[in-house]
């Protein structure tokens, strides 16, 4: 992964072929201290792992998709459980018959290039396990 920032508020990512998604930005937000934000960015990826809550179970299913993918579509957002960065993100990718797949982003590996823009919000929002959902939830206490 290699990465600028651009001003205060503004980190331009370049997450590198056989990296993981989550792993490089989990690892950036920790260097850089950010504890609040939203991610978007777009890429190319050979195996990605993503999930659909069961609201009933109370868990995920997830599925993993190898092969040559374009990801069209990479939403998230950056937040804090106890002290510890928490990121969660959505995912849009499409195969060579440009069939689109999507789900909450469990783990994403890049076959060429994956660019993504953080932008940064001053302060912070915590989250905290809802029992009754069977999520972690934003706190605002």
């Amino acid at each position: 992964m290699e990465y600028r920032k651009i001003d205060n508020q503004h980190y331009v990512i370049r997450i590198n072929k056989n990296e993981e998604i989550l792993e490089q930005l989990t690892e950036l937000c920790k260097k850089e201290n950010i504890s609040c934000g939203s991610i978007s960015g777009i890429g190319a990826s050979n195996k990605v792992e993503i999930g659909l809550f069961n609201t009933l179970t109370k868990e995920y299913k997830t599925t993993v998709k190898e092969g040559m993918f374009e990801i069209t579509s990479l939403l998230g957002n950056i937040s804090r459980k106890e002290d510890d960065v928490y990121l969660h993100c959505h995912i849009n990718f499409s195969d060579a018959s440009l069939n689109v797949y999507g789900g909450h982003l469990v783990k994403c590996y890049i076959s060429a290039t994956c660019e993504i823009i953080i932008t940064v919000l001053n302060g912070s929002v915590n989250r905290q396990f809802n029992e009754e959902i069977g999520l972690n939830l934003f706190s605002f206490k």
